[in-house]
């Protein structure tokens, strides 16, 4: 019985998929990809639906476990794992070219991470709101004396 595993990232979430053969069951942290959400049950199906396309049937299981990030960083890393382990598993190199045509984000990870904010300002790209306030105070107390004197 082979067994492989492979690994996907996206954003802080990483996933591990440990494929087996089987008759065509994928696990996703334990729950069948079935009863996830619509759209990313639609996510997680786009690799499988290209490979049993490809090969004729799908004669694997797939059992995947997601740690960190988010709901969708999750599935996005999911897919990823899964693809990799499904091609490590078919070898064919006519479904890896398949893959890579219909979305290159199905095999290869998004490196993009959140920008790190700087010190002294609130976000990554924003900076402190400039203030004309202290400018005015200045020249209003300057000339408070002066325009007392002259309503006199």
């Amino acid at each position: 019985m082979v067994r492989i595993i492979n690994s996907g990232k996206r954003k802080s979430a990483v996933a591990k998929a440990s494929l087996e053969e089987g008759t065509g069951n994928v696990w996703i942290n334990g729950r069948n990809y079935r009863n996830l959400n619509f759209f990313d049950k639609l996510k997680i199906e786009e690799p499988l639906k290209i490979t049993e396309k490809i090969l004729g049937k799908l004669n694997f299981d797939i059992k995947v476990t997601v740690m960190g990030g988010g709901e969708k960083g999750q599935i996005e890393a999911a897919r990823i794992a899964m693809t990799k382990s499904i091609l490590e598993f078919s070898k064919s190199k006519e479904l890896q070219k398949e893959i890579l045509d219909y979305d290159r984000s199905l095999l290869v990870a998004d490196v993009r991470r959140k920008e790190t904010r700087k010190p002294g300002d609130s976000k990554a790209r924003s900076r402190r709101q400039k203030s004309y306030r202290w400018f005015s105070i200045m020249l209003t107390d300057s000339h408070k004396d002066r325009n007392l004197t002259d309503n006199l």
